[in-house]
């Protein structure tokens, strides 16, 4: 199935895609409640038989699948990713051992969770604004220290996942040496739907999930890959991130970004004439999921910037 957290014009409610429609739940009923009360099946089926309203996609307004999640965590399992980035700052490709050891991960925003149509504003401040092309997965069911080889069952399913970065605010984050802050709260993309597990397993390829995944921006392709090339599984990844502590019904747990996914890393193009810059107002980007969907979003300009002290 393919979950939708939707607006008709009368407040957010849950539904299920059927084709170019949506077959809508009780405005009561939530993404996240159904996740929490093991219900999503039984749901959906219900949604299917007897739908309290159905309504053309283009006549609703698509929001994140789940709103506001209970936390939303990145990760960064696509190693070459970060040997792209390097390159492109100049450094080393070489990475340390931690990257070997154990996934990196942050906590990012759940208020910043925005639907998959919705315009994304620039950060305050930022002058190089990019796109992270990312998928992600849903808790369905929580647990606590998982083993790798059985975290997937856990998972509900999947959904895109755009994390907006702001570039020059990174570096700065980076420089006080305490992780991701302001760089990364102006939005994150989720949708266009909750693809349940079921769905996607006609692209399991050899035990790992196949799915093609892109970007583009004003229509011209960004970077193309396979979620297959994840370093990290996800079922690796799930034992990891909850190792001491509980994963929660409706967690959101990034991918990290697919290798060329970003603009950072095509800074240090060979050919100068194919770097288009960093994302500027009325920029459109786009995301392609197979199997679960694309997301397509304008950028607009970032709200003005209230100072703080210069320094102390």
């Amino acid at each position: 199935m393919k979950w939708v957290t939707y607006d008709a014009g009368a407040g957010p409610r849950a539904g299920v895609l059927d084709g170019e429609s949506v077959r809508g739940l009780p405005p009561a009923v939530t993404v996240l409640a159904l996740l929490e009360s093991g219900g999503l099946g039984e749901a959906g089926e219900a949604a299917r038989r007897e739908p309290v309203e159905v309504l053309p996609l283009a006549a609703v307004r698509l929001l994140a699948p789940i709103p506001r999640p209970p936390s939303i965590r990145d990760a960064l399992c696509f190693l070459q990713h970060i040997r792209n980035c390097y390159r492109a700052m100049g450094r080393s490709t070489e990475l340390a051992p931690a990257w070997s050891q154990a996934p990196a991960f942050y906590f990012a925003n759940p208020a910043a969770a925005v639907g998959p149509y919705t315009d994304v504003a620039i950060s305050p401040g930022c002058e190089r604004f990019d796109l992270e092309l990312e998928f992600a997965a849903v808790i369905g069911r929580g647990g606590r220290d998982l083993h790798p080889d059985r975290a997937e069952a856990h998972i509900a399913g999947y959904t895109l996942y755009n994390d907006w970065s702001a570039r020059d605010l990174q570096e700065r984050d980076f420089t006080q040496g305490i992780g991701m802050g302001k760089s990364k709260d102006g939005a994150i993309t989720l949708g266009p739907a909750l693809v349940t597990v079921d769905e996607l397993e006609p692209y399991r390829r050899d035990g790992r999930l196949a799915l093609e995944l892109s970007a583009a921006v004003n229509g011209e392709e960004l970077a193309r890959g396979s979620s297959s090339s994840m370093d990290w599984t996800f079922g690796e990844l799930l034992a990891y991130l909850s190792r001491g502590t509980d994963l929660r019904p409706g967690d959101v747990i990034g991918s990290g970004t697919v290798p060329g996914g970003c603009l950072l890393e095509h800074v240090d193009t060979d050919s100068p004439a194919d770097w288009k810059g960093w994302l500027q107002p009325g920029d459109v980007v786009s995301l392609r999921g197979e199997g679960i969907g694309a997301t397509e979003q304008t950028v607009r300009a970032a709200p003005p910037l209230i100072p703080l002290r210069s320094g102390f």
